[in-house]
Formats: C-alpha cells, structure tokens, sequence
C-alpha cells in the first residue's frame, strides 16, 4: 500500500525554532530550526512508515489571498532573522536526502499541500496513485484536507508529542465536518490571518448554524429561520463573511508537476546526509538517521520474505 508523507515546511520550521533552544553549528549560524525539522521527519518515518515523501514550503511573493484582501496576514510580525536565515539550509537539507520540495509563486504552502494530496487520490495511473497521505502540519487550517484518504498529524507540546486527525477526531476537535471548516471560519474569521468572519458570530452560534443548515450559503438561504439578533449580524456582516469564506479555503488544484515516483526515491542516511549533518554538528541526528536507514533495509528485506 502507498502511504505518502507531506510535510508542511515553514509551519514545522516555525514551531521547531520557538520549541526547541538555541543551537548553532560551528560557525556560530543559527541552526534549532533545522534540527527539530529533520527529527521529526525522522520520527515521521519510523512511526508512519511512508513510501513517499514530499516538502512544501511557502514563497516570499504575496499570494492570491494578499491581493484579494490587503489586510491578509498584515498584523505578523517580521520572521526572526535566527529563522529566516534556517531556510534555505532546511532545504539543502531535504534536497540531499532526495526528497521533493514544492512551491510555487502566489500560493501558500497549504495549497500545494492539498493539491499534491488531491492529484495522488485522484490518479489515473496505478504507479502514481497515493492510497493513503498524512500531512504533518502545526497549522489547523489543514484540517479542511481531511478525508477517507487524508489524515493531518499534528504536533503537539512542541515537538514531543503529535496526534493523528481522521474525520471523527476533526469533527471531535472542531464540532464540524471537515469539509465545513471553510464555512465555519466564514462566520467566526481567523485572527492569525486577519480575517474577521462575520462580526459578532462566535464558536457557538457558529456551530449551531452549520449544525443546522449545513454551509455558509445555506445559512444565508434561510434567514427567516435563524433568530432576529442573528439574522441582523449576518445581514450586516455578509460582505466580510464572503471574503473570509474565499480566503479559507484551501486550492485543491494548484498545476503542479507532482511526480510520485521521485517522492518514492528518498534516502535518509547517505554518505552526502551524514557528511552535512557532521558540517551541521547534528551529532545525535547522525546517530537516529543511521538506525532509520537500518531499520527501512531490514523492513525492506523482511518483505521479501
């Protein structure tokens, strides 16, 4: 069964950089980020055994979402130099252990994610075809990719601990469907990205709402039947909720040339891995990197059996 992995490069590189302390390499270069974003690749493939591999990043161009809605992500603050500065040897990173990297300018990094996970669900082609896709995420906006196929590992308490989101644990956390977390966000905005969803319309009457009418646009259909303090913040809010709802959702359809035959061509413990690893002063990743290479030749063989 194929079981590919797809890792949200900047939303990991963000959360390893504020969990973990301060790490240099010998010439005194940041390096925390990196480090905490290979361990958990590292752990990703011991415990969910993928047969395929790939990393999203975002770009630095503003995005569709930027030019329809100005205020979009405004209020963040500058990356940390420390951080920005881990990027591209995140990526050499990557690069080296043969893994895809995919991003593409005017897209956020959750687009590709949901397009790539889209294409290997949907492929005609028996050899690129994806049974199952686990994205390994901090940002929960990925929740809306969850489905029959798709699964979010999300990380928790920093890096130590993680959870696994199917359908029932989405509509656990959240009180919807996953495919509803667009019209959910409609209505009650998101404040990490500046959107304010329709004011005056919070989790509770959010979830009633959709409980009751399903989506958004049903919602809107039946305001004769919501109750007149309701309807009047939803009447007033309708423009804001309509672009919250358009900056929401996820592309699932992004052109991207995903070939999941290269994303099965990944190698963790080569001679140029270590040799970068020994430049990076990553020690113990050395160590773990080498027990994974072990522990894949010996699946791999057993398999033969």
């Amino acid at each position: 069964m194929s079981k590919l992995v797809l890792i949200d490069g900047n939303a990991i590189l963000h959360r390893a950089y504020h969990a973990l302390p301060p790490l240099t390499t010998k010439r005194g270069e940041p390096i925390n980020a990196v480090y905490g974003l290979i361990s958990m690749l590292l752990r990703v493939i011991q415990d969910l055994k993928p047969t395929h591999i790939a990393v999203c990043f975002d770009r630095k161009e503003p995005t569709f979402r930027h030019e329809a809605f100005k205020e979009y992500q405004a209020q963040r603050p500058t990356m940390d130099k420390e951080l920005s500065g881990q990027f591209e040897k995140a990526k050499e990173t990557i690069t080296v252990m043969n893994i895809p990297i995919f991003e593409k300018a005017g897209y956020e990094a959750d687009d590709l994610l949901g397009s790539i996970a889209e294409q290997g669900q949907r492929a005609k082609d028996k050899e690129q075809r994806i049974d199952e896709t686990i994205i390994v995420t901090g940002d929960r906006d990925i929740l809306q990719l969850v489905n029959a196929k798709v699964k979010v590992f999300l990380p928790v308490r920093g890096l130590s601990e993680g959870k696994l989101f199917g359908v029932e644990e989405v509509k656990e956390k959240m009180g919807v469907d996953p495919n509803q977390i667009i019209d959910y966000k409609a209505l009650v905005g998101d404040q990490s990205d500046n959107y304010k969803g329709v004011p005056g319309i919070g989790h509770k009457t959010a979830i009633k709402l959709i409980g009751e009418y399903g989506s958004f646009e049903k919602i809107y259909k039946n305001l004769d039947s919501v109750s007149k303090q309701t309807k009047e913040k939803l009447e007033k809010g309708k423009t804001d909720g309509e672009i919250s709802l358009k900056l929401a959702g996820i592309v699932r359809d992004v052109p991207l040339d995903a070939d999941f035959g290269k994303m099965a061509k990944w190698c963790v413990d080569s001679h140029e891995v270590l040799d970068l690893f020994a430049d990076f002063g990553f020690r113990t990743l050395t160590k773990r990197v080498k027990e994974v290479g072990k522990s894949i030749v010996s699946e791999n063989q057993m398999k033969l059996i």
